[in-house]
């Protein structure tokens, strides 16, 4: 029989996979049924400006990176 403390520890570390699995249970769900129709959509012209790097989208691939790596 474990501790008070060191019996909560585990139960919070157990939640804490419990957790994780589903949010990756959960993201490949979202990758494998967004099945997106540009597909058959025509690219982009190069005039156009979807083919230019906005400053929000880098700021939240930086993000999503540092937060892949701390966590």
């Amino acid at each position: 029989m474990l501790p008070g403390n060191l019996e909560t520890l585990e139960n919070k570390k157990v939640r804490a996979m419990k957790v994780y699995l589903a949010l990756v249970v959960a993201m490949l769900v979202m990758a494998a049924t967004c099945v997106s129709a540009a597909d058959n959509a025509p690219a982009p012209s190069p005039v156009s400006d979807a083919t230019t790097l906005f400053v929000p989208t880098a700021f939240a691939s930086l993000i999503a990176l540092a937060f892949g790596l701390l966590f």
